[in-house]
């Protein structure tokens, strides 16, 4: 029986499955490496060995009313969309609200996780963890891994023809921490996705040139959409979704197309995506457009070779006098602790993990991995509730057929890793994953019940947003503040 949980790492998902166990009556136990909760969150001055790593300026893409854990709102004093230092706030908050900090052990690393010798009967782990020098082994029942994805940047420096003669200095974006040192600088930043875009806007102010290159392009969209309301809470609807499903795929396909070109054309530029049609997640920046009008941005395509002080580009043009290159290049997930590496990794720097949480290969299933997804959702709620039925599987408590009958688990069941340049990111429908997850549960509100009990609920739940407290209206965790959070979201959002 599941009682012992390890949990790896205090960030947003490390607090939620904290709390997920103790809902459950489990004795969690936290092992976070550094000093602080927070994980990607805790503003670092320098990029720390085995932690994720952001710059000064990081705002969050998702608006606070879309993103909060769902039974506890941000408070109505916080703006829509908030710097890295309110989020960390809020995440204090939420820890010594529901008093999850006397189950972490901070400086702490978790160094091995090996089956236990009698694995197949009882699903047990051990743990080694090292403090101050010190190591230690513990027997667990159950694992929960909440280290994140944006540790190991993807820094594929070497495959660019010529780096070596390079004389500039280059680097990886997960070192870029403020822009006054590149003041008066040629800067190429390499990588079309939301840090790329970040920091080629805040170097735009400070740098003499900065120049933005690409091979796949990528819609860009800005966090303020129709009439001034935050994007998330206009398009992650379940009507949304309902629709997309419906439509023929030609007509979901261009109106796709017509909504990610609104308010201007991808191709005029220089942004458009190759495969336009494709769900790919999108970039979040305000000011990319208007720094390009502006002719501080320069999109340039793919790099074809590096020279001494020069860059040849794919389409021939060649630019002088670059001072920096910054790989914005995202990351691997990589798991050093795991004694056996087959568990959570494949070929291909591909896993294949049930409900995009389990490992299917595993004799019992007490091991989850929390949070490897992307989808158009915030991670906070998404890892919540992968928390939840992560817990209910240990526990045996979860309704469907036997997780692992079978190694054919639809596609959406895949995550593949990170690679420079390609969209091979776990792309899923936030919705229907979220309704998968929740069925399980016994968590998703009952829209036609609510329909003839509650119709001013219902009709919010399926045309307004999908904000997070529709996931404990009903159900196991049930919170009796979800109704009036879901009918108060935009009196908050307009506060």
């Amino acid at each position: 029986m599941v009682r012992r949980v390890a949990v790896v790492g205090a960030g947003v998902s490390g607090l939620a499955a904290i709390k997920c166990c103790r809902e459950e009556g489990l004795e969690p136990t936290c092992f976070e490496r550094s000093e602080d909760i927070g994980g990607l969150w805790r503003y670092a001055e320098r990029a720390e060995e085995g932690r994720a790593s952001i710059y000064r300026t990081v705002f969050t893409n998702s608006c606070k009313e879309m993103m909060c854990y769902p039974d506890f709102p941000f408070p109505d004093d916080h703006p829509n969309y908030m710097h890295n230092t309110k989020l960390q706030e809020y995440i204090w908050k939420f820890a010594e609200h529901f008093d999850l900090l006397r189950h972490i052990r901070f400086k702490t690393l978790v160094t091995k996780i090996k089956k236990r010798p009698d694995f197949s009967v009882t699903g047990q782990w051990d743990v080694v963890t090292e403090k101050e020098g010190k190591k230690e082994t513990e027997v667990f029942d159950a694992v929960m891994i909440c280290s994140g994805h944006h540790v190991y940047p993807n820094f594929p420096a070497a495959s660019f023809p010529g780096i070596q003669k390079f004389k500039g200095c280059y680097f990886h974006s997960r070192e870029y921490k403020e822009p006054e040192k590149f003041r008066g600088k040629n800067v190429l930043v390499i990588g079309l996705g939301n840090s790329g875009c970040d920091i080629a806007v805040e170097l735009s102010t400070v740098a003499s040139q900065v120049y933005l290159s690409s091979r796949s392009g990528s819609w860009v969209m800005s966090r303020v959409w129709e009439d001034g309301y935050p994007w998330d809470m206009k398009i992650v609807t379940r009507f949304q979704t309902w629709l997309e499903t419906i439509l023929p795929r030609a007509l979901s396909d261009w109106l796709y197309v017509k909504r990610m070109n609104w308010p201007f054309k991808h191709e005029n530029f220089g942004l458009m995506p190759v495969d336009g049609t494709l769900r790919k997640e999108p970039v979040f920046n305000d000011d990319l457009p208007s720094r390009i009008a502006c002719g501080v941005v320069v999109v340039k395509p793919n790099v074809k070779e590096f020279r001494e002080t020069s860059v040849l580009f794919q389409d021939g043009t060649v630019q002088e006098d670059v001072d920096v290159v910054i790989f914005a290049t995202g990351y691997s997930f990589c798991y050093p602790f795991m004694e056996d590496d087959s568990i959570i990794k494949s070929r291909d720097n591909t896993i294949t993990l049930y409900k995009s949480i389990l490992p299917p290969q595993l004799e019992k299933p007490t091991l989850a991995v929390i949070g490897l997804v992307q989808s158009l959702g915030a991670i906070i709620p998404t890892s919540e509730l992968q928390c939840r039925w992560a817990v209910k599987v240990f526990q045996g408590k979860w309704k469907g057929t036997s997780w692992a009958n079978d190694l054919a688990f639809p596609s959406s069941d895949v995550v593949r890793n990170y690679q420079y340049g390609t969209s091979n990111t776990l792309q899923m429908d936030y919705i229907t994953y979220m309704d998968e997850l929740a069925t399980a549960i016994g968590a998703k509100p009952n829209l036609p019940k609510l329909l003839l009990t509650d119709p001013r609920l219902a009709l919010e739940i399926f045309f307004g947003p999908c904000t997070p407290y529709q996931f404990r209206l009903t159900g196991p965790g049930k919170w009796s503040g979800a109704r009036r959070a879901i009918l108060t979201q935009w009196d908050r959002t307009l506060r």
